[in-house]
């Protein structure tokens, strides 16, 4: 008889290795299947253009990674992970031709640049969670009714308060476009229109990160990412297989517990559970592009040039329009919201010498197999003009290249499940236990499931917890 395994995961994505490493850790047998030939899921990075030219396909900066509490606690460092912070986490241009919003890890720095209306509104809003990230993060990126009492009550109640209202409430609070322009443009990142429930928590979630952890790059590219937690659990014991496309239960070597990091969809398929998320909902997708440069991005404004990640959405209101047209109105909007990155600017190893690498997308309907290149690029000419004549290279994927790219992507929803009704908190399904399917082996880690998408591990962190109290008991708190 085959010896039992004691996990077998599926899926080598950041929160399917995750799960893998903290089992292995605990002394658990772990075996890993990877459909793709290397490890990575969201994390990885390939040279998508021209040679030499490495380029992230899908997450390139890391807010949520560096201030992932699991992540904080594995040696990472120790295989290879190195983050490198731009002088700005984050900068915004705005309509009116004026200097840029800018994100910093000061509070005062980016109240200034918000105007003299809104500075101290913004300091108010912020400085009760600054300093608080660690004790934060570990509330509100677990399960919250599965790890009460919180760490920090108090705290993280105003935190809720704040957070659960759409984002077009909170930015009610601010005067003028700028602060308006910021928040909405963070809330953005989960793909849904600002009027959706809990999308403040998101936008607060991600300026706190960049005060108390910064906005940095994977030094080398996000595959260093995957590949640290790769390393990590051979040191373990563990063994990852590539290559190897799961399309059955049946395909796996035996084991005591089976945990997904996939797709929904993809889980109820390959482990026979029929209709099991029959009312899991995907979102709006991304189209993505990513650029080979013959020199930096020539953005107008200097302080766009010392930015790490730059948001072109000129205010809140086309923020939001463009938002509307992909999740609500079904179509591709004339000025997407654009979320950039330009990590050779700090990470120059990227690229030969004197040339760059780019990455940009904007949001489209899901599924969506129009051309949005047009758009994109005039959204950055607007503020970079010059932009197209630094072009040597282009790697274009919409919906359909990034779900081939990726099959959690499932019609090109990076996020791997729309914020839309009650699975805007509760995902992939209202659950005491959201990792857990009506099959008592098999479990869901994925971004489908809470806190949902991002290069954090966390979905992974908490899957492990509760495939651990199924076979060994509690694992204790976090």
């Amino acid at each position: 008889m085959p010896s039992i395994r004691d996990v077998v995961v599926v899926g080598a994505g950041p929160n399917g290795l995750t799960a893998a490493v903290e089992l292995a850790r605990r002394g658990f047998s772990v075996e890993v299947f990877e459909a793709r030939e290397t490890v990575g899921g969201g994390a990885r990075t390939e040279e998508l253009t021209l040679p030499g030219f490495r380029h992230d396909p899908c997450s390139a900066a890391h807010p949520m990674g560096i201030g992932s509490p699991a992540f904080a606690a594995m040696p990472l460092r120790a295989h290879g992970l190195e983050w490198v912070h731009p002088e700005i986490p984050m900068a915004q241009p705005m309509a009116d031709g004026g200097p840029p919003v800018v994100l910093s890890r000061s509070v005062g720095v980016t109240a200034a640049s918000l105007g003299a209306r809104d500075a101290g509104a913004y300091r108010r809003l912020m400085e009760p969670f600054t300093g608080r990230w660690d004790t934060l993060a570990a509330d509100f990126l677990s399960v919250p009714w599965r790890s009460l009492p919180p760490r920090g009550p108090v705290t993280l109640a105003r935190f809720g308060l704040a957070g659960v209202q759409p984002v077009s409430w909170l930015i009610r609070r601010f005067r003028d476009t700028r602060a308006r322009a910021l928040l909405a443009g963070l809330a953005a990142h989960v793909m849904a229109p600002l009027s959706t429930p809990a999308s403040s928590g998101i936008a607060l979630t991600f300026a706190l990160a960049a005060h108390d952890k910064g906005w940095p790059v994977a030094r080398g590219g996000s595959q260093a990412v995957s590949d640290a937690l790769a390393g990590l659990l051979a040191e373990c014991g563990g063994t990852v297989h590539t290559g190897f496309e799961v399309k059955r239960l049946d395909d796996l070597p035996p084991a005591r517990a089976y945990v997904f990091d996939t797709s929904p969809t993809a889980l109820a398929r390959i482990a026979g559970l029929g209709r099991a998320f029959r009312n899991f909902r995907y979102g709006a997708a991304s189209f993505k592009i990513d650029y080979a440069l013959s020199g930096p991005v020539p953005w107008r404004d200097p302080d766009l040039r010392r930015a790490g990640t730059v948001h072109v959405g000129a205010s809140a209101e086309e923020i939001g329009t463009a938002l509307h047209d992909a999740s609500i109105a079904g179509r591709a909007p004339d000025r997407p919201f654009l979320i950039t990155c330009q990590p050779t600017v700090f990470d120059p190893g990227r690229a030969p010498e004197g040339k760059h690498v780019f990455w940009a997308y904007g949001h489209v309907p899901n599924g969506w197999d129009g051309d949005l290149t047009g758009a994109i690029e005039r959204q950055i000419e607007r503020f970079a003009p010059g932009f197209r004549d630094l072009v040597l290279a282009r790697a274009v994927a919409g919906p359909a290249e990034l779900a081939r790219r990726n099959a959690n992507y499932v019609g090109g929803d990076i996020a791997c499940g729309a914020y839309r009704g009650l699975q805007t908190l509760f995902r992939p399904r209202p659950a005491w236990n959201p990792y857990a399917t009506g099959h008592p082996a098999v479990f869901l880690c994925s971004s489908a499931t809470w806190p949902g998408p991002g290069v954090h591990g966390m979905s992974g962190h908490n899957a492990a917890r509760a495939v651990w109290q199924r076979l060994r008991g509690p694992l204790g708190a976090g």
